[in-house]
């Protein structure tokens, strides 16, 4: 896991991302790191955030780089040896069953399924936690019910 940190690229709903840039930026991450496997959001961003959008939009980018011609960033990943999984978005209802939903991933379609463990879920809801300034009332809800504290389907790109 890397966290990159860009000053045109904010952790902010509002500011929209330049998907070119962005999609450099990976390009340029999964090449010096040698990165065989990105995992990343759906087209759906998990919860419609714009930035978690932006990411799937980037790794789906096509347009023109300055340093190559026109090419899709997709086939360049797979060029370089890089398979990218999607973190799939579920329907509203889905997303707040909690465990319930493990059934119900088990029996769908999907290229990867996590099912996390009592241990592994109490730890991601401490790092939830450690960012007071993020849990919101509606957060606290999500770590409560979310299955993605729990199970977690992907799809290959």
């Amino acid at each position: 896991i890397a966290l990159l940190i860009f000053r045109d690229l904010p952790d902010d709903p509002a500011v929209e991302w330049d998907t070119q840039l962005l999609a450099t930026l990976v390009l340029k991450h999964i090449e010096a790191k040698n990165i065989d496997l990105v995992v990343t959001f759906d087209a759906g961003g998990v919860s419609g955030h714009p930035n978690h959008i932006a990411l799937y939009s980037a790794v789906r980018y096509s347009g023109t780089l300055q340093e190559c011609c026109c090419f899709e960033i997709f086939i360049l990943f797979l060029c370089v040896g890089c398979r990218v999984l999607v973190l799939e978005s579920v329907n509203l209802c889905r997303k707040y069953i909690s465990f319930l939903d493990v059934l119900i991933s088990c029996l769908l379609p999907r290229d990867a399924l996590f099912i996390l463990t009592e241990e592994e879920t109490e730890q991601a809801k401490r790092a939830m936690r450690c960012h007071r300034s993020q849990l919101l009332w509606f957060r606290q809800l999500y770590l409560l019910f979310s299955r993605y504290l729990v199970v977690n389907s992907l799809r290959l790109l």
